[in-house]
């Protein structure tokens, strides 16, 4: 019998880049922003970028690599 790889993207991607990392760098960057200069509106000027970018990673970027069948190369039988 032939066992395939999972199709799930993130089992491709090194320990840093996963989601639980890519959240913990966005909350630590947006909280340290507060914490270091207590002003509202430039956490707020942090936390959008950095919100789209957690945002484009976690939720946009693993459904359009299921969706150009990038992974089907990356399937071994063995």
């Amino acid at each position: 019998m032939s066992e395939q790889k999972s199709l799930n993207p993130w089992n491709y991607k090194p320990w840093w880049c996963q989601p639980w990392s890519i959240l913990l760098t966005g909350v630590t960057l947006i909280v340290g922003s507060w914490l270091l200069f207590k002003t509202i509106w430039l956490t707020v000027l942090v936390s959008i970028p950095v919100g789209a970018w957690m945002g484009f990673f976690i939720l946009i970027w693993p459904q359009l690599i299921i969706r150009s069948g990038i992974l089907e190369s990356y399937k071994t039988d063995i």
